[in-house]
């Protein structure tokens, strides 16, 4: 009897329930944190497009003292990527660190997009 067994692949993934690197991390991607203090309202921009929403819906955070687009997108990109925080955290990071914030978004979705492995047995 001859039995023939198919290789099966698996997927890892970056499955953290925390934020890849800190608030503070910017030289984590130098590049993109140059980016963002040269031309912060294009940066911004940017990051949305590649999180999925309009590219001109962070324009709208100059209404308000806490930056509606900031931290709707922040707590978004909590729940997708499974990541424990608060709303009180968003609300506070969203409101007085706000490049540091756009920065982080961005490395975190550089980390959880592209840290996929597929391994063949």
């Amino acid at each position: 009897m001859v039995t023939s067994q198919q290789p099966s692949a698996f997927v890892m993934t970056n499955t953290s329930n925390q934020w890849s690197s800190g608030i503070c991390d910017c030289c984590d991607n130098v590049a993109e944190c140059c980016f963002s203090f040269w031309c912060f309202p294009c940066f911004t921009c940017c990051t949305a497009k590649k999180y999925g929403e309009c590219l001109c819906l962070p324009i709208l955070d100059g209404f308000g003292f806490i930056p509606p687009v900031t931290l709707a997108m922040r707590a978004s990109m909590r729940h997708r990527y499974g990541i424990q925080g608060s709303i009180c955290n968003d609300c506070l990071y969203s409101t007085f660190c706000l490049p540091c914030t756009w920065c982080q978004m961005s490395r975190e979705m550089n980390a959880r997009d592209h840290n996929v492995t597929l391994i063949k047995n």
